[in-house]
């Protein structure tokens, strides 16, 4: 499903079928108040029901979220216990909700550092919702960009070692194939909160041609207002995937 750059629409600026978000400041947010980083965490889940809901309203397709890096692991010990404690009361909460929504859940990235028992609950909760269609939630959990494209290419290798297909030449679409995003669009929009303007090894291979935008907002404070802003700048860009402007002016002519 992901769209080759010969493909492009330029009218498909005006509504993002994917944003991904990078979810930054919950520390920060709680240090400003005085208060342990574990309550901007808090406050991070219940600014994701605001967007995902706000997603859905206006029939945006997917939203991915990058909840867990695969660099997190080297935080305190303590804030990640925290952290995989919040991530398995949410699943436990949350997906319910999720379902009578319409919402698919979905998970990317190595979950094999995961307790057994939340490795349980996201496969559950992917079950559960998988039949759904309103919106497509992906959550990118003990993720990086450079280890999904890693294991594409191990997948590809593995599989023409078994027979499983034939020696040919490595091409974009057979790694978009074996990406674990393989079955959603590429991201149209790209939302980093929190003011850093870098996107930390998130989704490399699928980024290569969204729209990157920044906010210092932090992501407590990020709300439907805010991402309002957001697909407003998308709206107002031209996205050209290699062509020109007059080419694309002649494209919208014909259209």
């Amino acid at each position: 499903m992901s769209m080759s750059n010969d493909d492009f629409d330029p009218l498909d600026g005006s509504m993002p079928r994917h944003v991904a978000i990078i979810m930054d400041g919950n520390g920060r947010w709680a240090e400003k108040r005085l208060m342990p980083r574990a309550f901007g965490h808090q406050a991070g889940v219940k600014a994701v029901r605001k967007i995902v809901e706000a997603c859905a309203a206006q029939k945006i397709e997917v939203l991915t979220l990058f909840a867990f890096s695969s660099e997190n692991w080297r935080r305190p010990k303590e804030e990640v216990s925290l952290l995989m404690a919040l991530f398995m009361t949410t699943l436990q909460r949350e997906v319910d909700k999720l379902d009578r929504n319409n919402i698919r859940l979905r998970f990317i990235g190595d979950r094999s550092l995961f307790s057994e028992k939340l490795q349980q609950k996201m496969a559950q909760g992917e079950i559960q919702t998988q039949n759904n269609t309103a919106l497509t939630l992906v959550i990118a959990a003990n993720y990086g960009g450079r280890w999904d494209t890693c294991q594409a290419f191990q997948q590809v290798i593995d599989k023409m070692a078994a027979g499983e297909l034939e020696p040919q030449k490595i091409t974009e679409q057979l790694i978009n194939q074996h990406l674990s995003t393989a079955d959603i669009p590429e991201p149209d929009l790209f939302i980093r909160t929190g003011g850093e303007q870098r996107v930390s090894n998130f989704m490399l291979w699928q980024l290569a041609y969204t729209e990157l935008y920044f906010t210092p907002l932090l992501w407590p404070d990020f709300d439907q207002q805010a991402l309002d802003a957001a697909i407003t700048s998308f709206k107002g860009r031209q996205r050209r995937f290699g062509h020109t402007g007059e080419q694309i002016l002649n494209k919208l002519v014909t259209l």
